[in-house]
């Protein structure tokens, strides 16, 4: 339900309704967690005109996230804000939360190749009483032209090596999910924890099968490598999720899969890859870092920020 619609700047007004009710590209938005009662999106608009939102999971225990269970979620800018009217923006959600009993508000804001306006958001956040909780490194290949030539470039390259005999790589939409186990499996021999929600993956292929490719590497017939393949936005390609057996040799099996992240992407027609972040528990994992760089032509990081309401 709609809750209120208030003039702040400008004619500037927040909006708040069920997340449910707006379709946005970023389409993660609308995938309720399990532990959060409820999913609302603040939306500012001007003249009936939305020019930019943010959608929060709201806890029972009084906290607000945005998002969770997903990579991340954040402020959306439709059209170039001023920094006084994103201010009030800002102020306005946290006014409005603070309306709703909220205690603690988090947010991961996407990095600045999602979001143009990232660097003031993230200035403006900070000035609003914000305080960094995390910081990750994301790396991107940036530029629809240069995907295309890249994609070329290491096709020629991994052909001319002639060493993987027997070896096809392909992207597919996805019929069933028993690769998730497999993924999970070779992980864990390999010493990796990865924590997968399959429920969660199954809904969201299921309403949005356009949006998710099966990256897979097989060996004389037999699946050896997976990954995921997601457009996040329409006009980006997330590599998500993967993995190869660890108990079949595979040379360039990495390079084999990011290849074909950008053969699905020059496909796609995507302006830009996302080949995410590469952490350890303790620091950079700079050997991912470094061997993601071939692949990559920019870096920008991804923030979560928190900030605490005193109700009282």
């Amino acid at each position: 339900m709609e809750s209120f619609k208030r003039e702040i700047i400008d004619s500037h007004q927040l909006r708040v309704v069920s997340a449910s009710k707006e379709r946005k590209d970023y389409f993660l938005c609308h995938f309720q967690s399990e532990f959060f009662q409820e999913q609302l999106d603040f939306i500012w608009e001007k003249n009936h005109k939305s020019k930019g939102s943010i959608t929060f999971a709201i806890s029972k225990k009084g906290e607000a996230i945005s998002l969770p269970q997903s990579p991340f979620g954040g402020f959306w800018i439709y059209e170039g804000l001023s920094s006084a009217s994103l201010e009030a923006f800002i102020l306005s959600v946290i006014e409005e939360l603070k309306y709703r009993g909220i205690h603690t508000i988090s947010l991961t804001q996407a990095p600045k190749p999602y979001e143009e306006q990232f660097d003031l958001i993230n200035y403006l956040l900070f000035k609003s009483g914000f305080e960094q909780q995390k910081v990750l490194s994301h790396q991107f290949f940036i530029g629809k032209k240069k995907i295309k030539k890249h994609a070329q470039k290491e096709s020629a390259k991994l052909n001319s090596k002639g060493s993987n005999s027997g070896v096809n790589v392909k992207h597919s939409p996805i019929s069933n999910f028993g690769f998730l186990k497999e993924i999970r499996s070779w992980n864990a021999q390999k010493g990796y924890e990865v924590i997968i929600d399959e429920n969660r993956i199954v809904q969201q292929v299921s309403e949005y099968p356009d949006r998710y490719f099966l990256i897979t590497v097989s060996k004389n017939g037999e699946a050896i490598g997976y990954s995921l393949g997601v457009k996040l936005t329409s006009d980006s390609l997330y590599y998500f999720l993967s993995a190869t057996n660890p108990k079949i040799p595979l040379k360039n099996g990495g390079e084999l899969i990011l290849n074909e992240h950008f053969q699905l992407a020059v496909e796609q027609k995507v302006n830009f890859i996302d080949l995410g972040s590469s952490d350890l528990e303790d620091g950079a994992n700079h050997s991912l870092m470094f061997f993601k760089s071939r692949f990559s032509n920019d870096i920008s990081n991804k923030i979560t920020w928190m900030k605490k309401i005193n109700n009282g």
